[in-house]
């Protein structure tokens, strides 16, 4: 009887501990595609929580942004991502997704920053060569204004004995 009793025990065990719940299509499911660029645009908006903006603020949500950029509320998006992630065979393929697109976004504007950066870097060059120049030009005018023409009147005379 006891090892009936175990044997039981243990079933129920390893059979609750498998969870295979798939909660069923919401009416107002988010689409796939729509989905994938939610997701992104998210995960953007919670990374730059800590990221200073140009008022020089930190710790904004900027979540609910993207909420009113994709007309939908917060419990839309919960319940579509619940039943996403109750389907894990389409919701990996969608995560790969966003992840490729927040890799092109990336190296797009890293591309943006090199070339922001290098005009910058070239800006700085002309302009320091232009102040040398004109320092160069200050200094030879200075060397030719401070030389006064000495006149022979101007030293005594000595007498020779």
């Amino acid at each position: 009887m006891k090892k009936i009793l175990v044997v039981f025990v243990l079933v129920s065990l390893l059979y609750s501990c498998t969870s295979n719940t798939i909660y069923k299509k919401p009416k107002d499911l988010i689409p796939k595609d729509s989905m994938i660029l939610l997701l992104k645009d998210l995960y953007i908006a919670s990374s730059a929580k800590s990221i200073k903006n140009k008022n020089l603020q930190r710790k904004i949500s900027y979540i609910p942004l993207v909420y009113n950029l994709y007309k939908i509320d917060s419990l839309r998006f919960n319940n579509s991502n619940i039943y996403y992630t109750s389907r894990v065979d389409d919701y990996q393929p969608m995560l790969d997704q966003v992840l490729v697109l927040l890799k092109k976004d990336q190296a797009f504007f890293t591309n943006i920053k090199k070339v922001r950066d290098s005009i910058l870097q070239d800006s700085l060059k002309k302009n320091k060569i232009k102040l040398i120049e004109k320092n160069k030009g200050k200094e030879s005018k200075k060397r030719r204004s401070t030389k006064v023409p000495l006149k022979k009147d101007t030293f005594p005379k000595k007498k020779l004995n």
